[in-house]
């Protein structure tokens, strides 16, 4: 189960994601994950938040793991970063739950507590 609501998830992709994801690879800390639709294979652009920690690349999934995006990731084994003017090519995507937000700047980690966010999805830089 996510921590936020499916119906919140909803208003974000039909309103919100429309209005931000223009704007997501050039406004600090936000990126746009470019990724293919599982079955209908048309290419999709999702508003994120992204932290590039030791390990890679990390979004905190606060729609949880089933949500569209993360799961046309894991099935196509990546996506592309769209950040500023760049393109970068993530592969080997891994789901990990960490309670302790430990790959979190502080800030984030108590925001991330206060919504129950746990899971997370790591990708590598190709």
């Amino acid at each position: 189960m996510s921590p936020m609501s499916r119906s919140v998830a909803r208003f974000n992709k039909r309103g919100l994601n429309r209005v931000t994801g223009p704007l997501g690879p050039w406004l600090p800390g936000f990126a746009v994950v470019v990724h293919r639709g599982r079955k209908s294979g048309a290419t999709y652009r999702t508003p994120v938040n992204y932290f590039r920690t030791s390990h890679g690349y990390v979004f905190a999934l606060t729609y949880g793991s089933e949500a569209d995006w993360v799961r046309n990731v894991l099935a196509a084994g990546g996506c592309q970063l769209h950040v500023r003017s760049r393109f970068i090519p993530l592969t080997a995507p891994r789901l990990y739950e960490d309670p302790a937000r430990s790959d979190m700047p502080l800030v984030v980690r108590l925001i991330l507590g206060r919504a129950k966010v746990t899971e997370f999805l790591e990708l590598q830089p190709r």
